[in-house]
């Protein structure tokens, strides 16, 4: 069912777009615009009631597009996001009910962490790819780094404050597996159908990724 090796490609992409919408209407433009900008992932959050039937039409009509689903907080969320085709889920915290879940079902998931407690917690599941959040409200980049040093084998998602203007500092840090962020998809870009400028953000984004990471 899951054949990607979802941390691997999440790697290479670099970029998760989070993306919270109010209308499922908006769902196809918006995957289209993140095509364009070569960046064929979504992570859609269960902040809404369209984030399920936007997961689903996505995925139907771009099997290409890695879609995960994040703010999950509890196994029925899960349940539905699987059901609606996401492929990887995300939650805002360290849960163990979450994870033991995830993992009965066979799905990457990568909880929240913003502690050396949280991570250990995660690391005694098996866990070793996890969201740091909220990033630049703990500290940034200096206390993703200080927390890895205790535990080298931890690669990180930073989400949370995550912008084009320190996109750059966190993705030369080789802990990080990729950067989790809304700034080329926010809200009101998508209700407003700015469909174009989503992309030439998007496209910005990753010819910065390219150019830290030497690709």
């Amino acid at each position: 069912m899951h054949l990607v090796n979802v941390p691997a490609r999440l790697r290479q992409l670099g970029i998760i777009p989070v993306v919270s919408l109010d209308r499922v209407e908006a769902a196809i433009p918006l995957a289209e615009a993140l095509l364009n900008g070569g960046l064929p992932c979504a992570e859609i959050t269960f902040r809404t009631a369209a984030a399920e039937p936007a997961i689903r039409a996505i995925t139907k009509a771009f099997p290409e597009i890695l879609v995960g689903a994040g703010t999950v907080l509890n196994e029925e969320q899960i349940d539905r996001a699987l059901a609606a085709g996401a492929k990887f889920i995300v939650s805002p915290g360290f849960s163990t009910g979450v994870v033991n879940f995830c993992q009965d079902k066979h799905i990457p998931v990568f909880p929240g962490v913003c502690t050396p407690t949280d991570i250990q917690n995660a690391i005694e599941t098996g866990l070793t790819a996890l969201k740091f959040f909220p990033a630049d409200a703990f500290g940034g980049l200096k206390t993703l780094k200080a927390l890895s040093a205790p535990f080298p084998h931890v690669e990180f998602i930073p989400t949370g404050g995550i912008s084009a203007a320190n996109l750059g500092e966190y993705l030369g840090f080789k802990k990080v597996l990729a950067c989790g962020g809304s700034w080329m998809v926010k809200g009101e870009l998508i209700n407003e159908g700015k469909f174009a400028e989503i992309t030439r953000l998007t496209e910005e984004a990753m010819a910065l990724k390219r150019q830290v990471r030497g690709e």
